[in-house]
């Protein structure tokens, strides 16, 4: 019995040495099982609550859509271009969680209004304050010099028989100033929004635009200073010089320009063409209700191709553009006023 005993005794360490081992390998495979039903909990969920988000958009879409139309026809377009405001930073906070041919609807209906919008203005827009550019044409030689109140209006157009430009569109009334000297210039943003704004032919002036407009052409502009805030689709500056631009913007291109200063936010890489001595620096300009105006504009404030510019007329590829230049940072314009 003795010599039996270790015998006996050594079996039930060996299985409870296995009892030991089993339920380790068994509970990790529950871990395992348990780790990907969570997994997939918690895809579903997120997936729920995405639709959910979406079908939240596309009812509040609808409303301010509707909202919109329905001041257009009634004619209050104040009202009408404040919504349509707020209908564009629905879509833009929205465009996270929406698929992509929702954004693209939203886009399109967005795009609708503002043409819409625009279209009204135009049809209701007085034409008398234009007469000062047809003026201009026809004054015969040694009579007085046109009037400097007229430019100070916050509508110019371009001169009778003059055909379009790059940026400039058929169908808005263009806002903005021309012809005016060594004067400050400003436009808020019940002035600017959403409208496409032109300055052009203006001599040493000051420009402030504060507010969020469409569109920005400067065309044949010499020695003026331009502070803009953010504009939602493209600015073209054209034949200007001595300049300093402050723009933010989707799209910039400017052709025949020389002699100037770009401080830009661009979500696209700037364009320059038939340029000369233009030299770029990282946007910096800032005033009370900028940040509502760039949630507006849909422009992406974490995305700025500030430094990288094309130049059509230089294609080579291993040396860089000697038309165009970075304001080295200790030279660069921090405080605006």
């Amino acid at each position: 019995r003795e010599a039996t005993a270790p015998f006996t005794a050594a079996v039930p360490l060996e299985v409870a040495a296995a009892a030991v081992v089993l339920p380790e390998r068994l509970q990790r495979r529950e871990a395992e099982r348990q780790q990907g039903v969570e997994r997939q909990r918690q895809k579903k969920e997120a997936q729920v609550v995405k639709e959910e988000q979406s079908e939240f958009f596309v009812a509040a879409f609808v409303q301010e859509r509707e909202a919109v139309e329905a001041l257009l026809v009634a004619g209050l377009l104040e009202e009408a271009a404040a919504r349509l405001q707020g209908l564009q930073k629905l879509l833009t906070e929205s465009v996270r969680f929406l698929a992509p041919y929702e954004v693209r609807q939203g886009q399109e209906t967005v795009a609708r209004l503002q043409g819409d919008l625009a279209a009204q203005r135009q049809r209701l827009q007085p034409k008398k304050k234009f007469a000062f550019r047809a003026l201009k044409k026809k004054a015969a030689p040694g009579s007085e010099p046109r009037p400097a109140e007229p430019t100070r209006s916050a509508a110019a157009e371009p001169a009778p028989g003059c055909g379009l430009a790059e940026g400039e569109s058929d169908g808005p009334p263009l806002c903005g100033f021309s012809g005016a000297e060594d004067e400050e210039l400003e436009l808020g943003p019940a002035e600017l929004l959403q409208r496409d704004v032109v300055l052009s032919e203006l001599r040493g002036c000051r420009v402030r635009l504060r507010g969020n407009a469409n569109t920005l052409r400067v065309r044949d502009c010499r020695g003026c200073t331009v502070l803009c805030g953010p504009i939602s689709t493209s600015a073209v500056v054209d034949g200007c010089s001595d300049c300093l631009l402050v723009l933010a913007c989707q799209q910039l291109r400017t052709h025949r320009t020389r002699d100037s200063q770009f401080y830009v936010q661009v979500t696209s890489r700037a364009v320059i063409e038939d340029c000369t001595k233009v030299c770029f620096a990282p946007y910096s300009w800032s005033y009370p209700g900028i940040e509502n105006d760039f949630e507006s504009s849909g422009l992406d404030r974490n995305k700025n191709n500030w430094n990288l510019v094309d130049d059509f007329n230089w294609l080579v590829t291993d040396k860089p553009s000697p038309n165009w230049s970075l304001i080295p940072e200790q030279k660069r314009i921090s405080c605006w006023d």
